[in-house]
Formats: structure tokens, C-alpha cells, sequence
């Protein structure tokens, strides 16, 4: 079978074909030529009109020639003699030949009547604009529906002409923003992802609820006294739907508010929240268990784990230990009142702290990532005695790689202009800074890139 190749292979491989065939034809063709060419040549030479033959057969080789290259010229796109049948150029062609060289990923919601056809009308609208539907949920509201497309869209269709369609098929209260791959995964599976995230780990629900969300703003107060006006009780088990505001029940008593200023939640968005926090609540509280040994340069060994409040005691052990100059620096304030902060920065309702603590127990240095808002915030406190040796730098670098990998397009710090260890700190990780001073306070804002800063001591087992 190996052995038995086709013509049509063995031309595509390189070899020419000789068959026994075409040679006995091609011998017979060059007999004949040469037969006719004496006949001619004795008709001319002795016929009475061998001079006008002569003229007549050289005007119609010339005729000949001449409709043989306007049929090679017309006809020259067809396939060449060893082609197998498929289409010119299949084999190169991909499917962005096929549409534009460019397209652009949406995110586009509408409200439309809830009724027969409405939905239909706005698909007829986006595919005369050849816009793909990549996937659709749907918000049913009591007067209407809102509709959530994932469009894939030409790259020259620009958004005001992609909502004005969407107008003139019925959809009102249209907003639309650029969407990007991480949008392709399908809502069920997004939300079971971020379920998962949520039960490894307590600080991770205010990042799901941005991701689920979209671009909003959360903040969590802490419970109230009883009877006050600011206590937890005005906002009921279920929580609270107000337009671009939710509130919700905290597990730990406070209360979780959601501000989403430039587009309404719909009871849908508000009713996923809730299963978030719920979920959350039943769970308690929770931090993921494990810890990095490091060697310092002078061969001292220390430990980074995640801490909450089970280390509040060695926290505030190690604020005793403190100098009142490395406080100040590190809390902006009264030195008196460092300690009552512990709560509050070791709590993963409101960020993730590392902990670094020597062969002997004692904790030594704290890192803080702390979500404030839609922002991000980091902070540092290393005991006086185990300064400059770089336990500061490798907090922060584990630190801005955990606001990286939760999605932070950037992180701050807020120190004195005399604070050079922060300063030098935030310059080693090497990403674009911004800084700005006021009345001795620096603030020094990390724009962070794709890679996760790496970390500088080295592990061992």
C-alpha cells in the first residue's frame, strides 16, 4: 500500500510522473507533427497558391496564439493540474480571513418590555450589525427584563452605534464596557468559582463580591452598639436592595455595603450577594493553614503564615517590644492607641495579614493588605531589632503578589517622608510608583503589572 502512490501524491511530493502511456502519446503527437509539417512544406514549395496557404497559416497561428493568452489570463485562478479538489488556498486560510481582521469583546446590558418578540427584535438588531452573541443572562424585573449580552462585535463598530441599535430595537437604560477573555467563562461556573474561593477563605468575599458584581465599591463597619444609629439591626436578615446600593448582614454582626453608583442591581445580582455572604456566615471564620521557613542573610531562620485574630495576643506582645518611634511611623497617631487597631487590621473581613515569627515563637514583623473601598492598601510593622534585614521587603513583595493574583490594578502605602526603610521598600519591587506628599505624609501608589512580584529570601523545607 506504501509502495502504490497516486499521481496526483507523487506530484505533490516533488517526484515527477512518467507513465508508459503518456510516452507512447507524446511519440505518436511528434510523428504526426512532423508528417504534417512535410505535407505542408511539398504544398507550398510546388502548389500554384503556396505563398497565399503561407500567409492564411501564419495569421491563424498568430489568431491562435492570441485567444490562448486572453483564456490563460481570464482563467488563471483556476486550481493547477495536481490539485486534489478542495478550494484555492484552504489549507492557509483561518477564520479571522473569513470576518474582520479585528473584533472587540462587550459587555452590554439593556432593559426591554416583557413580551413576546422583544428579545428576538434585539437579536435581529445586533446581527444586521454582524454581532456575535457569545452568552446571555437575563434579569427578569416586574415591568420589563434586562438582558446581559457578551458580544463579540467588528472592530469598527463603535459603541454609540452599537447602543443606538440596541434603542431602536426596544432596549432602554443601555450600558455597555469593554470586556476582556476572563469574561468568556460562563456565569454558573464563575460563581462556583467564586463560592469556592470564599469557603478556603474568609478574606476572600469582599473580592468575590467585586468580581461578581463588576466595578463597585465595598465597605464593611464593624457592629454598633446596641440602640445606636449606626447599629446593624436597621438592616434586616435578608439585607437591603436600594437601586445601586446593597446592605447586607455581616456574619460577624457589622454590615456589608455595595455601591455600584453607574448602573442599578437587579434583585437577580442582589439574591447571588446574598447567597455569597450567607455562605460565609455558615462557614465562620476561616484562614488558609501553612507557613514558609526562610533564612535570612545573616542565617536566621524565620517563619511567614497567615494570621487573624487567634494572633492578637502576640501582636500586641510584640507592639510592648516596639519603640514608640516604630509605631508612630507605622500608625499616624497616638502610640497609646496602637493596640486597639489589632482587631480591627488582623479581622479577614477586612483584608489578609502575613505574620512573621522567629524559631522561638515570637511574632516579629506584620504585613497588612487591606481592602479599603476599591482600593487597596498595604502596610508594614517589623520590630526595631529585626530592621534592615530584610523581613520588610519580604512582606511587601508577598503582599503586592497577593493584591496581583486577587485581581488589584494597584496598591498604596501611606508612611512619612522620613520612613526611607517603606520608601526604599515599595522602589525594590520594581513596578511604576506615584507619590504624593502633604504635611510630612507620603502616599505611594504601585501600579501593578501581570507577573506577581516574586519574593527575596530564600525558602527551605
Amino acid at each position: 500500500m506504501k509502495r502504490k502512490m497516486t499521481d496526483v501524491t507523487r506530484a505533490k511530493n516533488g517526484r515527477p510522473v512518467h507513465h508508459w502511456r503518456r510516452d507512447v502519446v507524446e511519440l505518436a503527437a511528434l510523428f504526426t507533427a512532423v508528417a504534417v509539417a512535410d505535407a505542408v512544406a511539398n504544398l507550398i514549395g510546388h502548389g500554384p497558391d503556396g505563398p497565399t496557404l503561407l500567409l492564411v497559416s501564419a495569421v491563424a497561428l498568430i489568431a491562435t496564439a492570441a485567444f490562448h493568452t486572453w483564456w490563460a489570463r481570464r482563467h488563471g485562478h483556476a486550481p493547477p493540474a495536481d490539485d486534489t479538489g478542495a478550494r484555492p488556498g484552504t489549507a492557509g486560510r483561518t477564520a479571522a480571513d473569513e470576518v474582520s481582521p479585528r473584533s472587540a469583546l462587550w459587555r452590554l446590558r439593556t432593559t426591554v418590555r416583557d413580551e413576546p418578540g422583544s428579545l428576538a427584535a434585539l437579536c435581529t438588531a445586533l446581527a444586521g450589525h454582524r454581532v456575535d452573541i457569545l452568552s446571555l443572562q437575563t434579569h427578569p424585573l416586574g415591568d420589563g427584563t434586562v438582558d446581559e449580552f457578551l458580544l463579540r462585535a467588528p472592530g469598527s463598530l463603535a459603541a454609540g452605534e452599537l447602543t443606538r441599535a440596541v434603542s431602536l430595537a426596544g432596549g432602554t437604560g443601555t450600558w455597555i464596557e469593554r470586556a476582556d477573555a476572563h469574561d468568556l467563562v460562563d456565569a454558573p461556573t464563575r460563581i462556583l468559582g467564586l463560592a469556592t474561593r470564599t469557603a478556603l477563605d474568609a478574606a476572600e468575599l469582599p473580592l468575590a463580591l467585586r468580581q461578581l458584581l463588576g466595578r463597585c465599591t465595598i465597605r464593611q463597619l464593624p457592629a454598633a452598639p446596641a440602640g445606636s444609629a449606626g447599629d446593624a439591626g436597621a438592616v434586616p436578615a435578608e439585607g437591603v436592595l436600594e437601586d445601586t446600593v446593597l446592605r447586607l448582614r455581616a456574619p460577624e454582626g457589622g454590615v456589608i455595603t455595595v455601591e455600584r453608583p453607574y448602573l442599578p442591581f437587579t434583585p437577580t445580582e442582589f439574591a447571588r450577594a446574598r447567597a455569597l455572604v450567607e455562605l460565609d456566615s455558615r462557614l465562620g471564620p476561616r484562614i488558609p493553614r501553612g507557613q514558609d521557613v526562610l533564612t535570612l542573610p545573616e542565617g536566621n531562620a524565620i517563619t511567614v503564615h497567615r494570621a487573624d485574630t487567634g494572633d492578637l495576643e502576640a501582636a500586641k506582645e510584640m507592639h510592648e517590644r516596639c519603640s514608640a518611634r516604630t509605631l508612630a511611623m507605622r500608625y499616624h497617631g497616638p502610640v497609646g492607641d496602637a493596640d486597639r487597631y489589632l482587631s480591627h487590621l488582623l479581622s479577614p473581613r477586612f483584608g489578609r495579614t502575613l505574620a512573621v515569627r522567629t524559631t522561638s515563637g515570637r511574632i516579629v514583623g506584620l504585613g497588612h493588605l487591606l481592602w479599603d473601598g476599591d482600593e487597596t492598601e498595604v502596610a508594614l510593622l517589623v520590630e526595631d531589632t529585626w530592621q534592615r534585614r530584610g523581613i520588610g521587603t519580604e512582606l511587601l513583595g508577598r503582599l503586592v503578589a497577593m493584591a496581583a493574583e486577587a485581581g488589584c490594578e494597584s496598591v498604596y502605602a501611606v508612611t512619612q517622608s522620613s520612613n526611607t526603610g517603606m520608601v526604599a521598600a515599595m522602589r525594590g519591587l520594581g513596578l511604576p510608583l506615584d507619590y504624593q506628599i502633604e504635611e510630612g505624609t507620603l502616599v505611594i501608589t504601585a501600579r501593578l503589572e501581570a507577573a506577581p512580584v516574586a519574593t527575596g529570601l530564600p525558602a527551605r523545607d
